[in-house]
């Protein structure tokens, strides 16, 4: 800890010689472990003391203390309801192909972005993931099942879990 220490002093001082403002208020401190540790962050960045929190954003996706990604899952799938409902109100006469464009290009990144990172393993956030497909595909094509690969799926392939599982079952 003292070294990290050392090592935000220096950044401190790099950026008073080269007359870079850092914004020490957008600074958090925070320990990413499953155990319970009871001794407190105390890191200072020019003098402020950093304050510990249990959960940062960084590039879009929530990052938790305890390494578990329900606030992404909930964020995401939050956004990706309101997008879901905003092109429904905008499309509702649109045709299929429409209809299924606007699901791929404006509801399905958003629950896609940083998979890679929290990869939905747990059975509640596969299905709440699933259940807004389910959704874009009654509203899309007027069924549940239109030739959509399912999002689990179509994550769990881009990632590289996909290329070892296929390469681990051909070796079998």
């Amino acid at each position: 800890m003292e070294k990290f220490q050392k090592d935000l002093d220096r950044l401190g001082e790099w950026a008073v010689e080269n007359a870079m403002k850092i914004n020490r208020s957008k600074s958090k401190a925070i320990r990413f472990t499953r155990a319970r540790v009871k001794v407190p962050l105390n890191y200072s960045l020019m003098g402020t003391l950093i304050p510990q929190a249990s959960s940062c954003k960084y590039l879009g996706i929530i990052l938790r203390n305890d390494v578990s990604w329900a606030d992404q899952v909930n964020y995401a799938m939050k956004k990706a309801w309101k997008a879901l409902h905003f092109t429904m109100r905008i499309l509702k006469k649109g045709n299929i192909n429409t209809r299924s464009l606007a699901y791929m290009s404006l509801v399905r990144p958003i629950l896609e972005y940083g998979a890679a990172c929290w990869d939905p393993y747990r059975e509640g956030q596969i299905s709440a993931l699933d259940r807004a497909q389910k959704k874009a595909a009654i509203f899309a094509h007027y069924t549940n099942s239109p030739n959509w690969e399912t999002l689990v799926f179509h994550i769990f392939k881009q990632s590289d879990n996909y290329c070892c599982t296929v390469t681990h079952i051909a070796v079998r």
